[in-house]
This record gives C-alpha cells, sequence and structure tokens, in this order.
C-alpha cells in the first residue's frame, strides 16, 4: 500500500506537510513564527503574501 505525501503552501500562508489526506505539521514560511520550523499563525495580520502551490511527493 502507497502513501500519497502532499506538500500544500496555503495562499499567505504556512506549508502544510499532509500524509494520506491528513495534515501532520505545518511549516513557517513567512519568517515571522516564534517556533520555527513550525508555523505559530504569525502570518495573520503581517502583510505576508505567497501563492498557493502544491507538491506531491512520488
Amino acid at each position: 500500500m502507497s502513501e500519497e505525501i502532499v506538500i500544500k503552501g496555503k495562499e499567505n500562508g504556512p506549508l502544510l506537510v499532509m500524509k494520506d489526506g491528513k495534515v501532520l505539521f505545518a511549516l513557517c514560511r513567512c519568517g515571522l513564527s516564534k517556533k520555527k520550523p513550525y508555523c505559530d499563525g504569525s502570518h495573520k495580520g503581517s502583510g505576508f503574501e505567497a501563492p498557493e502551490v502544491e507538491l506531491k511527493v512520488e
């Protein structure tokens, strides 16, 4: 049975690392988190802008 690993960059938000459709953790991509490398929501209201992206790991 193969597992599906996907990394989704939320628009203006973190990178979500997902396994079989379930979020394992969120990684900061704004650089403002106090819990790096994990997202703590610091991007909200900061003016951080980034496009939505998706990468499937095979």
